[in-house]
């Protein structure tokens, strides 16, 4: 059972609006060792760069065969994993990730190998690698049972398992290696199949996501779609298979629309128009006259007075409409249908909204289970002002972050770029003001090493300023290995490895 209890608001007019709604869960199942240890590192556990150049040199002999220098690149792999386990356990943040995405290059020898000591060079002990993105999935081509295609299709690799190629070689660096995924941002290749057309989210107005999306790459499911969550299960049991450290639930939302669309103001603006959405909503109806004006509702957008007085009459032998959640007060009941349409209206417009994003915490729930049976950690990926409301609407994402479990480590993605790290901090401040005691919460900041770029500050500046908050604040990641080496990433993305 899901609830949402009335001290849940947290005195903030959100979720004051939606926690009158008690929801039902739809769970299924070179040789460094003369030097001192402390002298290997910066105040960030960075290597300094003539240790990080011996290492690659290192790496670029073993490549050409020399036996020697395997031996001692192996060695030194070892040796830096052990002082920068050390490092990080008395330096802030404890856990220092960064997002990263593999490409079909990465798989000639060698290129794993060089991503992953740089990242360990940067200090990182953790590394989030995207395993679902885009409608494909970093699996291989021949073992790969889910609907959506391989990233690698490259002739001749479809037996290369390069994310456990890449979750073998981060361990062997000292690197803890989560799977990050999309979560119902389906991609445009699960929009190809016509045998999973009910399963894509539609709005009032008949459109999926691929026509209000800029890209018109990202297709969000219908949460409450059997078949859209069997196939998300199968996918998360899938990449557990290579046991990574931790799972990454990233888009767990509804879409982001731009302009006045980016606010959601009326039924017609939520993905509520789908066959498996709509009959959950029906169900949540205690009386026929609840459902009878929720259909209404749900079909125009409005209730009239009209409406009030017709369900009345039509249910004679009910009280007054109900549905979860809802516990009108006793003297509504001799109230006319003109002075109750306003309440009720109001109230449906509320399970809407509440309807909607529980579809999402029951997703999360369904996506996270295969990970909890095997005690795999599991985070949930999320925008620090995702959940708001907008004056009288809703930030159209939907995203209900503040009801997502606690036991569930919280990464929002403090990106806000207002020149400084005031708007950074404050996107901070605000997860942890809703918290619950005991959250693990890891913010992603973006950004580069020593500069600024795209109007953020750079990491070390944005990092001191979220110091404040230790120890609340154990972890710090880093978005992305694509924005501190881009030219690599560039060169690896369109086959230009030299």
């Amino acid at each position: 059972m899901s609830n949402c209890p009335l001290n849940v608001a947290r005195s903030i007019l959100f979720w004051r609006r939606l926690c009158a709604v008690v929801f039902t869960s739809s769970l299924l199942l070179p040789n460094l060792g003369s030097e001192p240890a402390r002298a290997q590192v910066t105040e960030y556990c960075q290597l300094p760069s003539a240790a990080a150049q011996q290492k690659e040199n290192l790496r670029l002999s073993a490549l050409k065969g020399k036996q020697d220098a395997q031996t001692r690149y192996q060695s030194i792999i070892q040796e830096q994993a052990q002082k920068l386990k050390e490092c990080r356990s008395r330096t802030w943040p404890q856990t220092q990730a960064i997002w990263l995405r593999l490409y079909p290059c990465d798989i000639q020898p060698g290129i794993i190998d060089q991503i992953m000591d740089r990242i360990v060079n940067h200090g990182y002990n953790q590394v989030y690698i995207e395993v679902f993105y885009d409608g494909q999935v970093l699996l291989p081509a021949k073992a790969n049972p889910t609907v959506w295609p391989a990233v690698i299709r490259t002739p001749g690799a479809e037996n290369t398992d390069i994310l456990a190629m890449a979750i073998k070689k981060g361990r062997q660096r000292g690197l803890k290696v989560y799977a990050w995924m999309f979560t119902t941002n389906f991609g445009y290749t699960y929009a190809q199949r016509p045998d999973r057309e009910s399963a894509i989210a539609r709005n009032g107005k008949g459109q999926t996501s691929l026509y209000v999306v800029d890209n018109g790459s990202q297709l969000f499911i219908d949460p409450y779609n059997l078949q859209a969550k069997r196939d998300y299960y199968q996918l998360v049991q899938q990449v557990l298979r290579r046991r990574p450290d931790g799972l990454l639930l990233d888009y767990v939302r509804y879409p982001r629309q731009a302009g006045s669309d980016s606010i959601a103001t009326k039924v017609s603006d939520l993905w509520l128009f789908t066959p498996a959405t709509q009959e959950a909503l029906f169900k949540r109806a205690q009386n026929y006259k609840g459902l009878e004006l929720i259909r209404r509702f749900l079909s125009r957008g409005f209730v009239s007075v009209g409406d009030v007085a017709e369900v009345d009459k039509l249910y004679p032998q009910e009280g007054e409409p109900l549905w979860q959640g809802r516990i009108p007060l006793a003297q509504k009941s001799i109230l006319s249908a003109t002075d109750r349409q306003p309440v009720l209206q109001w109230e449906l417009w509320q399970l809407a909204v509440a309807h909607a994003m529980q579809g999402i915490i029951d997703f999360v729930t369904i996506a996270s289970y295969p990970a909890k049976q095997q005690g795999i950690s599991t985070g949930v990926v999320f925008f620090p002002n995702g959940n708001q409301t907008v004056g009288q609407g809703y930030d159209s994402r939907l995203q209900p972050w503040d009801r997502f479990p606690s036991t569930l480590e919280w990464h929002p993605m403090a990106y806000g770029n207002c020149g400084n790290v005031s708007c950074i901090v404050s996107q901070v401040q605000r997860v942890l003001s809703m918290a619950k005691p005991g959250t693990r919460i890891i913010p992603a900041l973006a950004g580069q090493w020593g500069k600024s770029v795209s109007n953020r500050p750079s990491l070390e500046v944005q990092m001191q300023a979220l110091r404040q908050f230790a120890p609340q604040l154990k972890g710090v990641s880093h978005f992305a290995y694509s924005w501190q080496y881009p030219q690599s990433d560039s060169d690896r993305k369109f086959c230009r490895v030299k």
